[in-house]
């Protein structure tokens, strides 16, 4: 919900969809095909990370943020292994900010 608020005070034109577990972010991401993707990496079901994986398996072109309070490397090196990032919990203007420059770099 933070991370809605942040975002949509700086891009009001975005539509933004949520999820609240794994399988129903892989499930939106399935019937909505959004550009970019935020989750965290602790989701209900499965991770955010797997749910990351699966999705960027499908369709490599999204760009998925992870967001996390538990940022060990190896977390972040399994992030970077299938094509996202991983951004420190917890969401401030700073790391929105991270994730909105993620994005952009996509284009």
């Amino acid at each position: 919900m933070l991370i809605r608020t942040h975002i949509l005070a700086l891009h009001p034109e975005w539509l933004i969809s949520e999820a609240v577990c794994g399988e129903d972010a892989i499930e939106l991401v399935d019937n909505e095909r959004p550009d970019y993707c935020t989750m965290d990496i602790n989701m209900p079901g499965i991770s955010g990370t797997d749910a990351a994986e699966q999705i960027l398996s499908k369709y490599p072109l999204i760009k998925i943020v992870i967001f996390s309070a538990n940022i060990q490397e190896t977390h972040r090196k399994r992030a970077r292994s299938f094509g996202s990032i991983l951004v420190a919990k917890p969401v401030t203007e700073a790391s929105i900010a991270l994730t909105l420059d993620y994005f952009a770099d996509s284009k």
